[in-house]
């Protein structure tokens, strides 16, 4: 045992009356909502990066925190895992997920890095033999070394693409090794700062090939997770080319790689490309797209990806909305890809961050489960569009009028329809209502 949470003891379901602030007061894993237990809806993970490898620093300041395992090689990677596992126990949840450059410093060569990293994923796999705690996803970190700074898969130089496709080959493995239930892709880089410098179709067909030989390797390893692509629209990129969800399902379509690829969709993510939360499950589900969450808000004053724990229960209300109208997650998770503050200091805050994010998640899916169960709200939708079950809106999309069929019976029938009342006002109260 480490010294790090000394003093703080494993967090506890107390009840919405508790005032104790490191105890959950909606989120009780074994409570049973919708058929499922809570633990087993939202499926909770803890991000490696956020949680032990960021350094408190913001685009104008660096390093505000003080860890003890920074600057200190393979020692301090050794020690941040033991501590990551102490933490893990604290919260008691079932799953983590780390990029390669999380949990073990860079070497000189790919090698190097590749050994570093599969070091420390022998002390995973020796903690995960004693821990309840197992893996969500693993992915690589393709966008922070300067070597990046163009793109890993759509770089003008192959040999860039080389290199990142020896990193992933690796995480890959590893994470299959560790029983992870899903790989993620996110092209933090993959796009372009400026159209001046940049063959746009060219870097697409490299993104393809990197995308389809990732794929190919999961199935000759037996991997039988999910891959998962990111959506972001910038940052840092002037422009990703994984803009948001209805793009990555245009781009691998395209590609012919929609059957083999899901979406790992953030909240953050989502309000940086102008949709809501909600919007990008909404379009996800309905192509067959949602895979798993990033769970986190951005700071509406702020133009960035700031990373905050989530706090509004409403939206997680809509949002489990459409999670549980799809059957749940699968394989998937919620990520708490979600940093403290600057400020925040102490190792509490790390405990209180994720309790008060639990049960921000909780809030959310027992009123998504309450509004669905109550069925004012799916029955005022299917009202709506009543029209398209019979009649004249069914033959249209039966394809058995054509366009002058259709403006035939418009002028025989006297159609002249009036507008009707959207009731926006009433259906965000009767939401509010079950949270």
């Amino acid at each position: 045992m480490t010294d790090f949470f000394k003093g703080l003891s494993q967090v506890k379901f107390e009840g919405p009356q508790s005032r104790n602030p490191l105890a959950y007061r909606h989120y009780n894993k074994d409570e049973i909502v919708a058929g499922k237990t809570m633990e087993e809806h939202i499926r909770p993970a803890v991000a490696y990066w956020h949680t032990f490898a960021q350094e408190g620093g913001d685009p104008f300041g660096g390093r505000s925190f003080d860890r003890p395992w920074f600057d200190k090689g393979m020692d301090g990677a050794r020690l941040k895992a033991d501590v990551a596992f102490e933490f893990f126990e604290l919260l008691d949840v079932p799953f983590f997920c780390f990029h390669d450059a999380d949990i073990a410093p860079e070497g000189e060569t790919l090698a190097e890095s590749n050994k570093n990293v599969r070091a420390i994923g022998e002390i995973f796999a020796r903690k995960m033999e004693q821990s309840r705690t197992k893996l969500l996803w693993g992915t690589a970190n393709l966008f922070s070394n300067r070597r990046y700074m163009a793109g890993a898969a759509t770089n003008p130089d192959p040999e860039v693409f080389a290199y990142a496709a020896g990193q992933v080959k690796n995480v890959l493995e590893l994470t299959h090794e560790l029983g992870g239930e899903n790989y993620v892709l996110w092209g933090g880089r993959e796009g372009y700062e400026t159209l001046l410098n940049t063959k746009f179709g060219q870097e697409q067909d490299q993104m393809a090939r990197f995308l389809t030989l990732v794929i190919e390797h999961a199935k000759k390893i037996g991997f039988t997770g999910q891959i998962l692509l990111e959506p972001k629209p910038q940052e840092p990129s002037k422009h990703q080319y994984d803009y948001d969800v209805a793009t990555v399902y245009g781009f691998l379509q395209r590609y012919g790689l929609e059957q083999d690829v899901k979406c790992n969709i953030e909240v953050g993510h989502a309000f940086l490309a102008r949709h809501s939360f909600e919007h990008e499950l909404a379009v996800a589900s309905t192509l067959g797209m949602l895979g798993s969450v990033d769970a986190n808000r951005n700071d509406l004053q702020s133009g960035w990806d700031t990373d905050h724990f989530p706090n509004n229960a409403g939206e997680m209300a809509l949002a489990f909305y459409y999670i549980l109208k799809q059957g749940g997650l699968g394989k998937g998770g919620f990520n708490f890809d979600a940093k403290v503050r600057r400020q925040s200091l102490d190792a509490a805050d790390l405990l209180h961050g994720h309790v008060g994010g639990l049960d921000t998640l909780a809030r959310g899916l027992k009123g998504a489960a309450a509004l669905i169960e109550d069925g004012e709200f799916d029955r005022l939708l299917d009202e709506r569009y009543a029209g398209w079950d019979n009649g004249l809106g069914k033959d249209i999309l039966a394809g058995k009028l054509s366009l002058s069929d259709i403006a035939e019976k418009v002028h025989a029938e006297g159609i002249n329809p009036q507008p009707k009342s959207g009731r926006q006002e009433y259906l965000e109260n009767l939401v509010n209502h079950f949270v």
